[in-house]
């Protein structure tokens, strides 16, 4: 099979992927990019575009079912699932073809539609879609192949029709009782938007809070959100066994907290968690290290145990977000192209989960704080003392940061409400450029606006 040469070969065309090919074939390199289903990866086609489209539906039905407590005579009767999964695929593809459109536009960049595997150190045998398999190669090889939706070790989840945070969103019926494994951010959006869709749901989380990297006070809260909403949440608990048979659908035996009991449910979300799509790549063929998990190890400017060959977005574990993907390839490109020494040591990693209200967060939590020797002030206020909130009838959540006590900068923050996303980001705004926590104390903000509730949750610290 004949090897076509490239100056750079790229496994993935996520959030990461598709822009470094682009720069690179703009800059004059040879660029190949490979991608085996969907361009755009899973923020565009299973991720953030989908699941966040479907949310916004979700919130609209919620309102409706309030509109009397706003005065409006308005009433919530059913969801059109079809309706709402159309809209979502329309922006879906919407997204995917633009992202494909600029591909094609790109001089001196090829895709390849296959799925790639290693038959050499920096070679590549595509497998593709349609036509003869083609052999690549390149002096500098970059991975960006993401996860997957991993299926919990439980006897019976891999025997019964469980859904996972992909193919829950192209169901045709509304779940009478949806069965929830997982309470991170994926199961806490999935339960809120099928709840206010009208289905009955149930949070299993094994941990004693939901959330497990939050601070407790926060998670705690959340729990709370849900809990008000009707959502079953269960705490400590764990899985035993599931059973589904298709006139009685699921039954999922769990231990709650020493206790055995049965869950019944229509229909079964698994959402405990993603691993790394490095199987199929033969990296034994690189010299690349791996964790146990199956994630590429880097070192801080992304390069792999193999010389010229990087890892960028999921598959390298740690954040899994978009923007930490586009960041990976900020730093990259800045790299190869400017002969930089940009590295991923101590960016800030903010993230939102996209509940309603929604919890933004950046930096250190309290716990994190503690553990890591800091002295620090705690600056914690309830949404109900936000102006903005109560005008909009939306006081549901808390504000919290952290403070370190001997330099007064922010250290961390947790916004859970109304917007909890965009405020956070005036205070990550404030943390990159190192202002103390008394100049947002202090700062004239527009009224009536939720960021100006930094005003009374800094002058709360020293209350």
């Amino acid at each position: 099979m004949e090897t076509i040469k490239f100056d750079a070969l790229i496994i993935g065309s996520g959030q990461g992927g598709n822009p470094l090919a682009k720069a690179l074939a703009g800059a004059g390199w040879k660029v190949a990019l490979v991608e085996h289903q969907y361009v755009g990866g899973t923020c565009v086609n299973f991720g953030c575009t989908p699941t966040k489209t479907m949310i916004a539906s979700a919130r609209v039905a919620h309102l409706v079912s309030r509109a009397k407590e706003y005065g409006v005579n308005a009433a919530f009767s059913t969801i059109d699932l079809d309706a709402v999964l159309k809209r979502k695929r329309d922006l879906v593809e919407s997204f995917r073809s633009g992202t494909l459109k600029g591909i094609h536009s790109t001089e001196g960049l090829t895709l390849y539609e296959g799925f790639g595997r290693f038959v050499g150190e920096k070679t590549l045998e595509v497998a593709m879609n349609e036509g003869p398999s083609k052999r690549l190669a390149a002096d500098t090889l970059i991975i960006n192949t993401g996860t997957s939706p991993v299926v919990p070790p439980v006897p019976g989840f891999d025997q019964v029709p469980a859904l996972n945070s992909t193919t829950i969103m192209e169901i045709d019926q509304l779940p009478k009782h949806l069965i929830i494994i997982g309470g991170g951010y994926v199961g806490l959006e999935f339960g809120q938007m099928f709840k206010r869709f009208g289905s009955k749901v149930t949070i299993v989380q094994r941990g004693r809070q939901l959330l497990s990297r939050e601070d407790e006070d926060v998670a705690d809260e959340m729990a709370e959100v849900f809990k008000s909403e009707g959502i079953d949440v269960l705490l400590k608990t764990q899985p035993v066994k599931a059973v589904y048979r298709p006139e009685a659908g699921f039954q999922i035996t769990v231990d709650a907290d020493g206790q055995e009991k049965i869950l019944e449910g229509s229909h079964l979300l698994l959402a405990a968690g993603r691993l790394p799509n490095t199987d199929g790549l033969n990296l034994e063929a690189t010299g690349i290290s791996t964790d146990e998990k199956g994630n590429i190890k880097v070192n801080d400017r992304l390069e792999t145990s193999a010389p010229g060959i990087y890892a960028i977005g999921d598959v390298k574990g740690g954040p899994a977000f978009t923007h930490i993907a586009y960041d990976d390839f900020r730093i990259l490109s800045k790299n190869l192209l400017e002969n930089g020494s940009a590295s991923i040591d101590g960016r800030l990693v903010p993230y939102v989960v996209f509940t309603d209200p929604q919890l933004g967060r950046v930096g250190l939590t309290e716990q994190e704080a503690r553990s890591l020797g800091y002295k620090i002030k705690v600056a914690k206020i309830p949404m109900k003392w936000v102006a903005r909130a109560l005008e909009t009838d939306e006081t549901k959540g808390l504000m919290k940061a952290i403070v370190d006590a001997e330099t007064d900068q922010i250290l961390g923050a947790a916004i859970l409400g109304i917007e909890g996303g965009e405020v956070m980001a005036v205070l990550q705004v404030a943390m990159l450029g190192r202002l103390p926590y008394t100049a947002i104390r202090d700062g004239a903000f527009a009224h009536p606006t939720l960021a100006e509730s930094l005003n009374n949750l800094f002058t709360a610290l020293e209350a």
